[in-house]
Protein backbone atom coordinates (compact mmCIF):
# COMPACT_ATOMS: atom_id res chain seq x y z
CA UNK A 1 0.00 0.00 0.00
CA UNK A 2 1.38 3.55 -0.46
CA UNK A 3 1.70 6.22 1.99
CA UNK A 4 -1.60 7.93 1.03
CA UNK A 5 -3.57 4.44 1.30
CA UNK A 6 -2.03 4.25 4.59
CA UNK A 7 -3.56 7.31 5.59
CA UNK A 8 -6.80 7.06 4.29
CA UNK A 9 -6.99 3.38 6.20
CA UNK A 10 -6.16 4.85 9.81
CA UNK A 11 -8.43 8.15 8.81
CA UNK A 12 -11.22 5.62 8.39
CA UNK A 13 -10.84 3.21 11.38
CA UNK A 14 -10.58 6.70 13.64
CA UNK A 15 -14.03 6.39 12.88
CA UNK A 16 -14.33 3.75 15.63
CA UNK A 17 -13.58 6.06 18.46
CA UNK A 18 -16.36 8.93 17.28
CA UNK A 19 -19.86 7.65 19.22
CA UNK A 20 -23.18 9.89 18.06
CA UNK A 21 -23.54 12.52 19.57
CA UNK A 22 -19.97 13.81 20.65
CA UNK A 23 -17.74 17.05 20.06
CA UNK A 24 -15.19 16.19 18.43
CA UNK A 25 -11.33 17.69 18.03
CA UNK A 26 -9.80 17.66 14.85
CA UNK A 27 -5.94 17.64 14.26
CA UNK A 28 -3.94 19.35 11.01
CA UNK A 29 -2.38 17.37 8.55
CA UNK A 30 -2.02 15.12 5.36
CA UNK A 31 -3.09 12.07 7.67
CA UNK A 32 -6.06 14.28 9.18
CA UNK A 33 -7.74 15.49 6.15
CA UNK A 34 -8.16 11.13 5.47
CA UNK A 35 -9.97 11.74 8.57
CA UNK A 36 -11.61 14.59 7.64
CA UNK A 37 -12.90 13.20 4.97
CA UNK A 38 -14.05 10.14 6.52
CA UNK A 39 -15.81 12.01 9.00
CA UNK A 40 -17.98 13.67 6.67
CA UNK A 41 -19.82 10.15 6.14
CA UNK A 42 -21.05 10.72 9.84
CA UNK A 43 -21.38 14.66 10.23
CA UNK A 44 -25.30 14.19 10.65
CA UNK A 45 -24.32 11.82 14.19
CA UNK A 46 -21.87 14.05 15.91
CA UNK A 47 -22.54 17.40 17.86
CA UNK A 48 -19.66 18.86 16.26
CA UNK A 49 -16.15 19.70 15.94
CA UNK A 50 -13.25 21.73 17.26
CA UNK A 51 -10.43 22.72 14.78
CA UNK A 52 -6.61 23.12 15.52
CA UNK A 53 -5.74 25.09 12.29
CA UNK A 54 -7.45 27.57 9.81
CA UNK A 55 -6.34 25.00 7.29
CA UNK A 56 -8.51 22.41 9.01
CA UNK A 57 -11.44 24.37 9.55
CA UNK A 58 -11.77 25.24 5.51
CA UNK A 59 -11.66 21.51 5.11
CA UNK A 60 -14.43 20.64 8.02
CA UNK A 61 -16.82 23.38 6.74
CA UNK A 62 -16.02 22.91 2.53
CA UNK A 63 -17.61 19.50 3.97
CA UNK A 64 -20.64 20.78 5.75
CA UNK A 65 -19.26 19.89 9.03
CA UNK A 66 -19.69 21.94 11.86
CA UNK A 67 -16.76 24.04 13.64
CA UNK A 68 -17.18 25.23 17.18
CA UNK A 69 -14.80 27.68 18.77
CA UNK A 70 -12.79 25.98 20.98
CA UNK A 71 -14.17 29.32 23.79
CA UNK A 72 -17.62 28.00 23.79
CA UNK A 73 -16.94 24.47 24.02
CA UNK A 74 -15.97 22.68 27.68
CA UNK A 75 -14.47 19.38 27.01
CA UNK A 76 -14.40 17.36 23.66
CA UNK A 77 -15.18 13.50 23.71
CA UNK A 78 -12.09 12.81 21.56
CA UNK A 79 -9.30 14.80 19.38
CA UNK A 80 -8.12 12.84 16.43
CA UNK A 81 -4.58 13.99 15.15
CA UNK A 82 -1.82 12.56 13.80
CA UNK A 83 2.08 13.11 14.67
CA UNK A 84 5.50 13.16 13.27
CA UNK A 85 6.45 10.87 15.39
CA UNK A 86 5.60 8.62 18.11
CA UNK A 87 7.15 6.03 20.71
CA UNK A 88 5.97 3.40 22.81
CA UNK A 89 4.90 5.28 25.73
CA UNK A 90 2.38 7.57 23.19
CA UNK A 91 4.65 10.74 23.49
CA UNK A 92 5.22 12.48 20.54
CA UNK A 93 6.65 15.18 18.23
CA UNK A 94 4.05 17.17 16.12
CA UNK A 95 4.12 20.65 14.98
CA UNK A 96 5.26 19.75 11.01
CA UNK A 97 2.37 21.58 9.84
CA UNK A 98 2.67 24.47 11.87
CA UNK A 99 -0.10 24.22 14.14
CA UNK A 100 1.56 22.58 17.20
CA UNK A 101 0.15 25.39 20.05
CA UNK A 102 -3.77 24.78 18.59
CA UNK A 103 -3.14 21.13 18.80
CA UNK A 104 -2.13 21.18 21.91
CA UNK A 105 -4.81 23.90 23.25
CA UNK A 106 -7.37 21.33 21.45
CA UNK A 107 -5.98 18.09 22.87
CA UNK A 108 -5.86 19.36 26.40
CA UNK A 109 -9.09 20.15 25.92
CA UNK A 110 -10.17 16.20 25.18
CA UNK A 111 -10.67 13.31 27.20
CA UNK A 112 -9.02 11.19 24.94
CA UNK A 113 -5.95 11.48 22.39
CA UNK A 114 -6.19 8.93 19.39
CA UNK A 115 -3.16 9.48 17.17
CA UNK A 116 -3.78 8.39 13.51
CA UNK A 117 0.00 7.42 11.40
CA UNK A 118 1.12 5.16 9.29
CA UNK A 119 4.06 3.06 10.78
CA UNK A 120 6.69 4.93 9.52
CA UNK A 121 6.51 7.35 12.49
CA UNK A 122 6.70 4.79 15.21
CA UNK A 123 10.08 5.45 16.63
CA UNK A 124 12.12 3.71 19.76
CA UNK A 125 13.37 7.42 20.92
CA UNK A 126 11.85 11.12 19.98
CA UNK A 127 14.25 13.65 18.23
CA UNK A 128 14.85 12.17 14.12
CA UNK A 129 12.15 14.55 13.32
CA UNK A 130 12.88 17.84 13.48
CA UNK A 131 11.47 19.12 16.92
CA UNK A 132 9.37 22.08 15.92
CA UNK A 133 9.13 25.04 18.62
CA UNK A 134 6.79 28.18 18.17
CA UNK A 135 8.41 31.46 19.25
CA UNK A 136 7.53 34.90 19.64
CA UNK A 137 9.94 36.33 16.96
CA UNK A 138 12.08 38.73 19.19
CA UNK A 139 13.30 35.82 21.02
CA UNK A 140 14.26 33.25 17.95
CA UNK A 141 18.02 34.01 18.30
CA UNK A 142 18.23 34.03 21.95
CA UNK A 143 16.35 30.23 21.79
CA UNK A 144 18.53 29.51 18.93
CA UNK A 145 21.62 29.86 21.21
CA UNK A 146 19.72 27.79 24.23
CA UNK A 147 18.90 24.92 21.58
CA UNK A 148 22.74 24.80 20.85
CA UNK A 149 23.74 24.58 24.42
CA UNK A 150 21.68 21.31 24.67
CA UNK A 151 23.39 19.97 21.61
CA UNK A 152 20.47 20.79 19.01
CA UNK A 153 20.98 22.93 15.73
CA UNK A 154 17.69 25.34 15.64
CA UNK A 155 16.72 26.94 12.26
CA UNK A 156 14.36 29.35 11.66
CA UNK A 157 11.56 27.68 8.99
CA UNK A 158 10.84 29.66 6.04
CA UNK A 159 7.86 29.55 3.37
CA UNK A 160 8.86 31.44 0.19
CA UNK A 161 12.06 32.64 1.61
CA UNK A 162 11.10 34.21 4.24
CA UNK A 163 9.81 33.01 7.89
CA UNK A 164 6.73 31.34 8.16
CA UNK A 165 3.88 32.58 10.24
CA UNK A 166 2.08 30.06 12.20
CA UNK A 167 -2.25 30.96 12.57
CA UNK A 168 -0.51 32.57 15.62
CA UNK A 169 1.63 35.33 14.10
CA UNK A 170 4.67 33.48 15.47
CA UNK A 171 7.37 31.36 14.27
CA UNK A 172 8.57 28.28 14.49
CA UNK A 173 12.42 26.40 14.83
CA UNK A 174 13.27 23.46 13.87
CA UNK A 175 15.80 21.50 16.16
CA UNK A 176 17.41 18.64 14.78
CA UNK A 177 20.61 17.10 16.70
CA UNK A 178 18.25 16.00 19.96
CA UNK A 179 17.48 12.88 21.43
CA UNK A 180 14.83 13.13 23.74
CA UNK A 181 14.84 10.41 26.09
CA UNK A 182 12.70 12.18 28.97
CA UNK A 183 9.74 13.64 26.96
CA UNK A 184 7.83 14.63 30.23
CA UNK A 185 10.88 16.60 31.64
CA UNK A 186 12.01 17.68 28.20
CA UNK A 187 8.92 19.68 27.56
CA UNK A 188 8.27 20.72 31.08
CA UNK A 189 11.66 22.46 30.71
CA UNK A 190 11.46 24.18 27.28
CA UNK A 191 8.19 25.51 28.08
CA UNK A 192 9.63 27.63 30.44
CA UNK A 193 12.35 29.41 28.61
CA UNK A 194 11.31 32.94 27.61
CA UNK A 195 9.79 33.31 24.01
CA UNK A 196 8.90 30.12 23.76
CA UNK A 197 5.10 29.79 22.65
CA UNK A 198 4.45 26.11 22.78
CA UNK A 199 7.04 23.30 22.03
CA UNK A 200 6.45 20.13 19.90
CA UNK A 201 6.71 17.45 22.41
CA UNK A 202 3.17 16.24 23.04
CA UNK A 203 4.38 14.64 26.76
CA UNK A 204 1.52 15.83 28.89
CA UNK A 205 -0.94 15.34 25.90
CA UNK A 206 0.13 12.18 25.20
CA UNK A 207 -1.63 9.89 22.83
CA UNK A 208 -3.92 7.28 24.76
CA UNK A 209 -4.29 4.89 21.32
CA UNK A 210 -2.38 4.74 18.30
CA UNK A 211 -3.74 3.59 15.27
CA UNK A 212 -0.72 2.60 12.89
CA UNK A 213 -1.49 1.74 9.07
CA UNK A 214 0.55 -1.43 8.04
CA UNK A 215 0.36 -3.27 5.22
CA UNK A 216 -1.14 -5.98 6.49
CA UNK A 217 -4.03 -3.36 8.21
CA UNK A 218 -4.48 -0.94 11.36
CA UNK A 219 -2.65 -2.17 14.31
CA UNK A 220 -3.86 -0.60 17.65
CA UNK A 221 -1.67 0.68 20.01
CA UNK A 222 -2.86 1.26 23.36
CA UNK A 223 -1.21 3.72 26.19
Amino acid sequence: MTQDELKALVGQAALQHVAPGDLVGVGTGSTVNKFIDALATIKDRIAGTVSSSEASTARLRSLGIPVLEASAVEELAVYIDGADEIDGRGYMIKGGGAALTREKIVAAQSRRFVCIADESKLVATLGAFPLPVEVIPMAATRLQRQFARMGGQARLRLKDGVPLVTDNGQHILDVTGLQIADPLGFESEVNQWPGVVTVGVFAHQKAQVCLLGTPSGVRTLTF
